[in-house]
């Protein structure tokens, strides 16, 4: 935030993008995961794919979200990814690359 003041940064409309719109799909985002996945499901391969899944939690994003950050899944998969421990895991894996 190069060359804005303080008083600037409180008294003016938000510089910064909240967390919120970070975790935002755009259209754009979105479209591109689907190219990706064609909509089957990333993780099992077997079920048409419903559901956008962050890697990276939303809270955890310090950028607008992109096509890396995120998994076209089946409703099941995306329950694992986000409710078990190994789905979890394997979520931190993908962060790793």
């Amino acid at each position: 935030m190069a060359g804005i003041s303080k008083k600037q940064q409180l008294f003016k409309k938000r510089i910064k993008p909240t967390q919120r719109q970070m975790g935002a799909i755009s259209n754009q985002v979105r479209e591109l995961v689907y190219e990706r996945s064609d909509g089957i499901c990333e993780r099992c391969s077997s079920q048409r794919a419903t559901q956008m899944a962050h890697i990276i939690g939303r809270k955890q994003l310090n950028h607008m979200t992109t096509e890396k950050d995120l998994l076209h899944l089946c409703v099941s998969c995306h329950k694992w990814l986000d409710e078990t421990t190994e789905g979890i895991k394997y979520k931190r894996s993908l962060n790793d690359d």
